[in-house]
């Protein structure tokens, strides 16, 4: 055919609307060397026109100027080229055959990596994005992909390419008529990446001890590792723990060979494995760099369904939500909101290196449902970061799975009384996670025995909150002004529970505050420093299996009545405030089953303190101020337990109110007071008390209750006003 200049001859003007108009000639593409043009860029006014153009009189080369899909001007203007000899299947946006092609003869579209749902036609939701997400995440050579308008999709899809950017613009993705998912399936996400996991796999029972942050391990054969692979890297099951409880399980890239049978890794371990242990090495291809950002997400229906995550529950299968990754590196999500979504809006398992931003979730459909109703979820996850992200009324804002050396900062739910908390850790042996200026319910390490309930070296820093429970075995928690504050809706009490295995405390509050022990692997003491506290009544301060040390320092606890402290371990009290009840209203005494408490400094007013005696027990008043009463009678007391104790006073100052013994012990206990001062009250020191009284001052004391001169007493040089 005489080509592009025969085309041009019978050019009809854009304005006819013809579908199979002429094409208009345009632009000239190139120039020879005497500046005149020899080719010429063709326009056509829409999809239709341009498909119309007959095939067998376009030269292979040709280039058009498109100027919408439908009209000109819709958005979906670009350059497309016709190549002759192509066979690509048409898909309506990027690859179009003119309507008498055979099988070869399409018109490709010229782009520099971005492309454009409405290239296809998809102007709204009212038809099915699906085979468009398809064709544009199918080519390589796009790398960005643009969304300009709301759009509506009715599959989950898989896709296992690298190197990709979606942006939806801040547009409404639905996905109404959406397929069935399968059963417990979070990652039936409309959008789910997941790298490749070969076929090459090795265990290596550990001949040594893996040591806490190593990043040498052993390998079978290092010959099959090369630097930059990425493996899985898991543990067997710990010996006698749950069915799930494995200390290792992360996605890890080889930064060197070392030798036969070592390689080191871009991660240290966190918890030590002993030898015998087996580790599992599965090499796996992951996706990388792919990013999804600024949609807001509605999830299908039907919402209503069993309100107490009762079983089964079919909108399991009907739910939906956006986004999941499983092996990816580097993959990132910002400005993705999900509403009335099922499975979590962000699902990752075995993810490196990630940035999770200014996301959120409001009112999935249940918060009782285990696994639905969350923000995101991470499992098997290392060097994520979850910032500026809020919940509404869901089941968690962020759930750290078996994950270390993440960060989540900034981020905020609300409506967490109704039944969700938005932070959370499942207790699969995370470590080394940060929690910075974040708001919400907040648990760590709390998921069952199943995954062994334990973490190491968690770090929450201005945090609020009215229910904060980390009582599981977690080592080494650090607490930084955190404010556990009452709300009538849920929690009342304000409750914050630690674990005493190297925690530290510091400048936090909260209504009931516990202490318990469930593991002892720190180095560390457990402090509790510059901290307020309001206990109800009767509450249990100090937790039966507490055997490590406990230092209370500089820290204010009111509401003491009948407080408990029933664990064995020594208790410190420094510098402290504790107030209990007053003269007419008197509080019941503190109730000590420990074997060894000092108080130092500070002052307890209206408290005072009974000794169990159910084992036998020192208490050291080093400094202290005591005033008031208590309901039985006396500033320090003894329980009926068999067990003896002793009872030390140093530069103490006690006050008691009228009719209240200082101290109040019996046969067999020992008593030792220098240097303090005694005002009103009496002491009730029986004969058999062994006692050292010396060198104190009294003013106004009865000391009726002083025992008999004789062996095992001495009572000297005191000053009596």
């Amino acid at each position: 055919m005489a080509g592009i200049a025969s085309l041009a001859a019978g050019a009809v003007a854009l304005g006819t609307g013809s579908a199979h108009a002429t094409p208009l000639a345009g632009a000239p593409l190139g120039a020879k060397n005497d500046d005149r043009p020899d080719a010429e860029v063709l326009v056509a006014a829409t999809a239709a026109e341009l498909t119309g153009w007959k095939a067998k009189k376009l030269d292979d080369g040709t280039v058009a100027q498109l100027l919408g899909h439908a009209t000109p001007g819709d958005g979906a203007a670009r350059l497309v080229r016709y190549d002759a000899k192509s066979t690509a299947a048409p898909n309506g946006g990027t690859v179009l055959a003119p309507a008498d092609a055979t099988t070869t003869g399409r018109w490709h579209t010229l782009h520099t990596g971005t492309a454009d749902f409405r290239w296809f036609g998809l102007f709204g939701p009212e038809n099915p994005a699906d085979a468009a997400l398809d064709a544009l995440v199918d080519d390589p050579s796009i790398t960005r992909i643009e969304a300009h308008t709301d759009l509506n999709f009715t599959r989950r899809h898989t896709f296992t390419r690298s190197n990709l950017e979606l942006d939806f613009g801040g547009n409404t993705v639905t996905s109404e008529g959406i397929e069935r998912n399968a059963h417990d399936n979070p990652f039936g996400a409309v959008l789910f990446f997941q790298g490749r996991v070969t076929d090459e796999t090795q265990q290596r029972t550990l001949a040594a001890t893996l040591p806490d942050l190593a990043d040498v391990f052993e390998v079978a054969d290092a010959g099959a590792f090369a630097v930059g692979q990425w493996w899985a890297l898991r543990s067997d099951e710990r010996p006698g723990g749950g069915g799930d409880e494995r200390e290792l399980q992360r996605l890890v890239q080889v930064t060197q060979v070392l030798d036969a049978t070592h390689v080191r890794v871009d991660y240290k371990n966190g918890w030590e494995l002993p030898a015998g242990r087996v580790l599992t090495w599965t090499r796996v291809e992951p996706v990388e760099q792919v990013h999804v950002r600024a949609m807001t997400f509605h999830g299908s229906g039907p919402f209503d369904g069993p309100a107490n995550g009762e079983l089964p529950d079919d909108r399991e299968m009907t739910g939906s939500h956006p986004v999941a990754f499983e092996y990816a590196v580097r993959c990132d999500v910002s400005d993705v909101h999900g509403h009335r979504t099922w499975w979590p809006v962000i699902m990752r398992r075995w993810n490196t290196h990630f940035v999770t931003e200014r996301c959120s979730v409001a009112n999935p459909p249940t918060v009782f449902y285990g696994g639905a109703g969350y923000l995101t979820q991470q499992i098997y996850c290392l060097y994520g970061r979850v910032s500026d992200c809020t919940s509404h009324n869901a089941r968690h804002l962020n759930d750290l799975t078996a994950s270390a050396y993440c960060l989540v900062e900034n981020c905020h739910g609300d409506g967490d009384d109704q039944g969700g908390n938005p932070f959370t850790t499942h207790g699969q042996y995370e470590h080394d996670l940060v929690f910075v200026g974040n708001s919400g319910l907040m648990d760590i390490a709390n998921s069952g025995g199943q995954w062994g309930t334990a973490a190491k070296r968690i770090t929450v820093k201005h945090h609020t909150c009215s229910w904060f429970v980390a009582g599981t075995k977690i080592t080494d928690l650090t607490l930084e002004d955190v404010h556990v504050v009452a709300r009538s809706t849920f929690d009342p009490q304000a409750t914050l529970t630690i674990n005493a295995d190297g925690a530290q405390v510091r400048g936090c509050t909260a209504g009931f505050f516990a202490v318990g022990q469930r593991s002892s692997l720190s180095r560390r003491p457990t402090v509790v420093e510059d901290c307020a506290f309001a206990l109800p009544a009767g509450s249990v301060l100090h937790q039966t299996p507490v055997t490590n040390p406990v230092h209370f320092v500089r820290t204010r606890i009111t509401g003491v009545d009948g407080t408990i402290l029933r664990g064995a371990g020594p208790v410190t009290f420094t510098d402290c405030e504790l107030v209990g009840g007053t003269d007419d209203a008197p509080a019941d005494p503190v109730d000590l089953g420990s074997a060894d408490v000092t108080v130092t400094g500070g002052s307890w007013r209206g408290a005072g303190v009974r000794l169990s005696g159910a084992r036998d027990q020192r208490l050291v008043l080093d400094g202290v101020r005591a005033a008031g009463t208590t309901t039985a009678g006396a500033l320090v007391s003894r329980g009926t337990g068999a067990a003896a104790v002793d009872v030390t006073l140093r530069g103490a100052d006690l006050r008691a109110a009228d009719g209240t013994a200082h101290v109040a012990l019996r046969p067999g206990d020992r008593y030792a007071a220098t240097g303090s001062r005694f005002t009103g009250g009496r002491l009730d020191l029986p004969d058999g008390v062994r006692v050292l009284h010396a060198r104190n001052v009294e003013t106004g004391v009865d000391r009726a209750g002083l025992p008999t001169a004789g062996d095992g007493v001495l009572v000297d040089a005191n000053l009596t006003v």
